[in-house]
């Protein structure tokens, strides 16, 4: 039995029209995710055993646009980052919120209850050499540290048992000049689904969505949505829904709408499909997230 964490970083339930691209584009991944709706604020609630979708808070009763540091450190501590520091901060976590990460984080919580974790991210030597002289490091890379987590680098990507930030890992050949090979959303999905058989808790953070919604370029956003959707599409295909369980949310909304270049207002998507999705009925802000992780690991 596992737990499957898609973190899908800057994704929102926004209007319906062509500047949100869950609304203009075919998305059969997604389309799974929501039974067939299309992924946005008009979307009906699922409410079932098996299924949970439904539209979580990201404001945490602070005013103005959620961040990534403070959305980031509430949704993997289950405290309210934003209201520690009385403002919404990011990208990386803010001095005074650190500890959430270094200290109360969903990976040492998992651990002191005897769970078993995995970030199945990995990095290239270039991430490393930048945050380690800047001693500057992203949420989750934060998190998995603190927990004494070894991050996975360029062998494991080789070796085949991790996933890159844009999981072809064409970018890591077009962009870095890495001698990796290329894959299909499949392959990096089966790599997933393989994890969670052997850990309880399986993470995986995609940021691309972030970055295209802040470029306000539609084809971006097609570009990083395609692939995601279809490593959704295989994982929901691959994982067995009578053992283990998919979760789905994100930090805070931006990619809906494509005609602004910040964050938005709009509450996020949060999808449960499995054994334990019923665990994640009752979550209402990111701040939940957390704590129903935990709950939901628990021997029953």
């Amino acid at each position: 039995m596992g737990l499957i964490f898609l973190f899908i970083d800057g994704i929102g339930l926004g209007s319906p029209g062509i500047r949100n691209p869950f609304e203009s584009n075919t998305l059969p991944g997604f389309s799974m995710l929501t039974a067939g709706q299309k992924m946005t604020a008009s979307s009906d609630r699922i409410n079932e055993t098996g299924h949970q979708y439904k539209a979580i808070d990201a404001r945490m009763k602070v005013d103005g646009l959620p961040q990534s540091g403070t959305g980031q450190a509430a949704l993997f501590s289950g405290k309210n980052a934003s209201e520690i520091i009385g403002r919404h901060f990011g990208p990386y976590p803010h001095s005074a919120i650190r500890y959430l990460l270094e200290e109360q984080s969903l990976f040492i919580k998992a651990c002191e209850q005897n769970l078993t974790t995995h970030f199945i991210n990995a990095y290239p030597d270039i991430f490393f050499e930048r945050a380690s002289a800047r001693n500057r490091w992203s949420c989750t890379t934060l998190m998995t540290r603190s927990a004494g987590l070894a991050l996975n680098r360029v062998d494991d990507v080789l070796k085949g048992v991790a996933v890159t930030a844009e999981i072809m890992q064409d970018v890591w050949r077009s962009q870095l000049s890495l001698e990796v090979p290329e894959i299909t959303p499949a392959v990096a999905a089966g790599r997933v689904v393989n994890k969670a058989q052997k850990y309880d808790l399986v993470l995986y953070e995609y940021y691309l969505t972030d970055k295209a919604g802040h470029s306000m370029d539609p084809e971006m956003a097609v570009w990083a949505l395609e692939r995601l959707d279809a490593f959704i599409l295989a994982i929901l295909r691959l994982m067995d829904t009578s053992t283990d369980t998919l979760l789905l949310t994100s930090d805070h909304g931006n990619l809906e709408d494509l005609g602004i270049k910040t964050h938005t207002l709009n509450d996020i998507p949060l999808v449960a499909i499995g054994k334990h999705a019923r665990d994640f009925s009752e979550v209402k802000s990111i701040t939940d997230i957390t704590p129903a992780i935990l709950s939901s690991l628990q021997p029953k």
